[in-house]
């Protein structure tokens, strides 16, 4: 590994620190009374339940004890002008969301334009989080 990717590995760690150290489900968090993640920089992150609530009004009981929160919103190298959700439960979401939603197509990768992080953001903002990514 060369001085310039390392740099930019350690960069790209620093960025990512907002992070949480693990995701648990929505099911498990609507158990919770203050909902909250613990995030790699060792602070905390609470989640607002009428969001949560909202969240589980858009799927079913068995995807809410599967789908991970944060909803990681991923902004790639590699894809520009784009960012990446991935997860087959976690892409329903937001294609509902987007109202993009085809029931006949489950798709675990969702690939969607930039300029719609910002309506996504809107409707969840305390449960979905980005993550920046080299490829």
């Amino acid at each position: 590994m060369s001085k310039a990717e390392e740099l930019l590995g350690r960069e790209i760690s620093r960025v990512n620190r907002h992070l949480p150290s693990s995701r648990p489900t929505l099911a498990e968090l609507m158990k919770m009374e203050e909902p909250f993640v613990v995030l790699r920089d060792g602070s905390r992150h609470y989640f607002r339940k009428p969001e949560l609530e909202y969240l589980s009004s858009l799927v079913e009981l068995e995807e809410a004890k599967n789908l991970r929160i944060p909803i990681i919103l991923e902004i790639s190298t590699l894809y520009r002008g784009y960012f990446r959700v991935r997860g087959k439960i976690a892409v329903k979401v937001i294609e509902i969301l987007l109202d993009q939603y085809d029931p006949l197509e489950e798709n675990g990768v969702g690939l969607y334009p930039r300029y719609l992080l910002p309506r996504i953001r809107r409707k969840l903002p305390t449960t979905t989080t980005y993550a920046f990514i080299t490829e």
